[in-house]
């Protein structure tokens, strides 16, 4: 078939997302769409309970003015209190109810900005990762994800809150004392100045706090990796690493105590403007109503409920606003991440294979590294047909495991197409790709969990009998037999507590179980011992059979059988043939063949190695 041109990323399955021309704050506030109608019955009670909380008020302002104007009924008063408590009761239950739909709303906007970063990174492709620290990754997971979500609540319903709460209280005073009301509205520009001033030194100060982050994640995950682990023991570095993690450290309380005393200048700001407010109030109050311009009643409901109603409500709308201007950064953060778009992308109309023959074919195959300044692979073509052992050697660097890396599509060529059964890779699904394939690699993997699950990780439903068979296949029934635990072994981080060899079965094992129909094998015999090699060697023979196997091999004992023998030299594919037919051509093959098995003397030169 012909070749086409990928399309476009297949949109997220958590659905449309707030698209990166808008703005953070925007972005921000359109995360609250999907829960639309449980926020408008929050805004419902917000209301209510904004209504309720004035019922203080007229309770104070008439009890006063009743006592004070020779009131003798006491059943009155009594009634005026109960209303307070009815109204105090109510509105606890109200605001109980309000608090556990905005939690609700939160965490699950929390629990879809980690889903969609899960579903993005996921999408991403092999050099995504290769180019990133796993700590980089790590604290937006983490990090930035635990930053915002103290922030979400406020955004929305905070906001909404406090308002009403400021314009109720207002409404209110301009009913009790229209006069008294506009004093009150000169005082509130007041509460702007160190909201704007500290929200722009905060935003700074978090970027650099989260980039602090991120420096301390990265290098806790590298160092305290059982591989890190090791290096650091065997080169005697921990002094180093200790320095380097304290100063680190350090930097990062530094910035944190910056930020917590903007806050603080920030709140102390606040806390003279409250206190200074109902002095003056004091003054105005007092001459009005020694001039008979008001009651007693009014200037105590101010100064006392409505007043500090007010400010309090100023306050929290101005700590908003600081707070959200410190999350901007953790917003551009996550945003960053989830507007990657993947550069291995599936077509939308790519084509979906149940079954696959495993004809594979180079053609005329270009590729190079983002950021190299040579091509990995320079035009190389070839054909492996199904059933075929086709064996990649060369010089190490010299593109052997950069061709099978474009086959299971892990990058795109530059230039050229890689075909399986006749299509483009770029016109199948990845998960056509990824189901068929099944690659052993030098450096073996394993999770820390039992050898059974790191089996079936292959296959999550394969039976007790197929685990039998598989590690049968891959000669691990002894390692099986020794260990006390068998198949629920924990293998440690990365399989710590195996050997070289026994990791590498392990693999092999998990392959064979997968029963792939394309089989690439990456140095996958490099850590066996010569008897252990030689078992595997006729257990490769049934793994083979049917299947197009590429194998990348140090040792030639699976290369001398193999039906094509590619050699890889500078990104070339510089000659090909049987064993025999490379040798008898007398050119780098042969070269090769002779350093390794034939004796030749110890000089410089390429040794068949994997890239």
């Amino acid at each position: 078939m012909g070749r086409t041109v990928p399309g476009d990323a297949a949109p997220d399955r958590g659905g449309e997302l707030p698209g990166p021309e808008l703005r953070p704050y925007r972005r921000a506030l359109l995360l609250f769409r999907p829960h639309i109608g449980t926020g408008l019955v929050v805004l419902v009670l917000i209301a209510i309970a904004a209504v309720l909380g004035l019922v203080p008020a007229v309770v104070t302002r008439g009890v006063v003015d009743y006592l004070t104007t020779s009131g003798d009924d006491f059943g009155h008063v009594v009634r005026l209190v109960l209303l307070g408590v009815a109204a105090a009761i109510l509105a606890g239950l109200v605001g109980a109810t309000s608090e556990y739909l905005r939690a609700r709303i939160g965490q699950n906007i929390v629990l879809n900005l980690r889903d969609r970063l899960i579903d993005r990174l996921l999408q991403q492709s092999v050099g995504f990762f290769g180019d990133r620290r796993a700590g980089e990754v790590l604290s937006r997971m983490n990090n930035d994800v635990a930053g915002v979500q103290d922030v979400v609540d406020d955004t929305v319903f905070g906001i909404t809150e406090q308002t009403l709460i400021a314009a109720g209280a207002l409404a209110l005073m301009f009913v009790f004392d229209w006069q008294l009301a506009l004093f009150v509205l000169v005082l509130l520009p007041a509460f702007a100045l160190p909201s704007r001033a500290a929200s722009n030194r905060l935003y700074r100060v978090n970027t650099t706090i989260q980039e602090r982050l991120t420096d301390i994640t990265a290098r806790l995950t590298e160092v305290f990796g059982i591989s890190g682990a090791l290096l650091v023991k065997a080169f005697g570095t921990a002094d180093r690493e200790r320095a380097r993690l304290h100063g680190l450290t350090r930097e990062l309380r530094d910035l944190q105590i910056r930020s917590v005393l903007i806050q603080n200048w920030f709140g102390q700001a606040m806390n003279i403007i409250q206190s200074a407010g109902p002095s003056l109030i004091w003054l105005m109050g007092g001459y009005q109503v020694i001039n008979g311009r008001t009651s007693l009643g009014t200037m105590i409901t101010f100064i006392v409920i409505l007043v500090p109603r007010l400010y309090n409500s100023l306050s929290f709308l101005g700590a908003i606003n600081v707070k959200l201007g410190g999350s901007l950064a953790l917003f551009r953060r996550i945003f960053a991440y989830l507007d990657l778009e993947p550069v291995v992308a599936e077509a939308p109309n790519a084509v979906d294979l149940p079954l696959l023959d495993g004809r594979a074919e180079f053609d005329r195959v270009t590729f190079g590294y983002p950021g190299s300044s040579e091509p990995a692979l320079r035009d190389v073509s070839f054909r492996a047909e199904p059933g075929q052992l086709v064996a990649l050697v060369g010089p190490s660097g010299a593109g052997k495991t950069t061709a099978t890396s474009l086959l299971c599509r892990f990058y795109d060529p530059d230039s050229g197409a890689i075909q399986l059964d006749g299509y483009d890779l770029r016109e199948l699904t990845l998960d056509t790709i990824s189901r068929h394939f099944g690659i052993v690699y030098q450096d073996t993997f394993l999770f820390h969990d039992t050898i059974r699950e790191n089996l079936r990780y292959a296959r999550p439903d394969a039976s007790q009998e197929e685990l039998d068979q598989a590690v049968t296949a891959a000669n691990l029934d002894d390692v099986l037999a020794r260990l006390p635990d068998g198949y629920d072994t924990v293998v440690g981080e990365r399989g710590f507590r195996l050997s070289g060899g026994e990791k590498q079965r392990i693999a092999i094992a998990r392959t064979i179980l997968k029963d792939p129909r394309v089989l690439i094998l990456d140095e996958a015999t490099s850590h066996l011992d010569s008897v252990s090699e030689q078992l595997i060697q006729a257990a490769m023979k049934s793994l083979f059979a049917g299947r197009t196997s590429l194998v990348i091999a140090h040792r030639l004992a699976t290369v001398t059988a193999a039906d094509l023998i590619l050699v890889f030299d500078r990104g070339r594919v510089v000659e090909r043939g049987t064993h025999g037919e490379l040798v008898a051509a007398g050119g780098l093959y042969r070269e090769l063949y002779e350093r390794q098995f034939l004796g030749a003397p110890d000089e410089p030169g390429p040794a068949i190695a994997a890239e």
